[in-house]
């Protein structure tokens, strides 16, 4: 009778390491994923037929990304943006890094701080 007690709680114990095995500690592509699908719902509807990411790639790296297709052709546009000590700058495609200004900077200002925020309470918190 007293290896019953001792029993159930091995079978506790047992249950509880598989438990932790089990856990899925996500890859950073799949928090990337998880982030961006928040960062794309700060630009208001998707049109039918777009894809959009925004999502903080790096510590001081931002992309915005959004691809369609028309009757004739696809599109797609990758802006990067990197937050430096001296400002803000942004490459779109394979063109020169230019510095963010006025209401621009002022627009991702906003759109980084919303996408924290949203982050935060949505998928970290």
């Amino acid at each position: 009778m007293p290896r019953r007690p001792l029993l159930k709680r091995h079978l506790k114990i047992v249950s509880r390491r598989k438990s932790r095995k089990q856990e899925h500690k996500p890859t950073k592509a799949e928090l990337i994923n998880a982030e961006s699908n928040l960062g794309r719902t700060l630009f208001g509807p998707i049109p039918e037929g777009h894809q959009r990411e925004f999502f903080h790639d790096q510590q001081n790296i931002w992309i915005w990304h959004e691809a369609w297709q028309d009757a004739e052709h696809s599109h797609s546009v990758t802006t990067r943006y990197e937050v430096r000590p001296t400002g803000v700058f942004k490459r779109a495609g394979r063109a020169n890094y230019i510095q963010l200004k006025g209401d621009e900077l002022k627009n991702f200002r906003h759109a980084a701080h919303a996408y924290l925020k949203i982050v935060k309470e949505k998928l970290y918190n």
